[in-house]
């Protein structure tokens, strides 16, 4: 699959967090992604390979 990932996009992962929330938001991209827990807060990091199997969806946000 090819994603169009950019910094501050929303992604919706197959596995929820432990709290809950299965929204994340990209802060970092490179060999790992980090990704921030929209619920929490709590900042991951994982390699891009399983990061990009374990996303769902994008999430569109209009920044205007």
């Amino acid at each position: 699959m090819d994603l169009n990932l950019e910094l501050g996009n929303i992604v919706i992962m197959k596995k929820p967090h432990p709290c809950g929330g299965n929204e994340f938001e990209i802060t970092r991209l490179g060999v790992d992604y980090k990704l921030k827990c929209c619920t929490c807060g709590r900042e991951v990091m994982i390699p891009r390979i399983k990061a990009q199997k374990s996303i769902k969806s994008v999430k569109v946000v209009d920044n205007e």
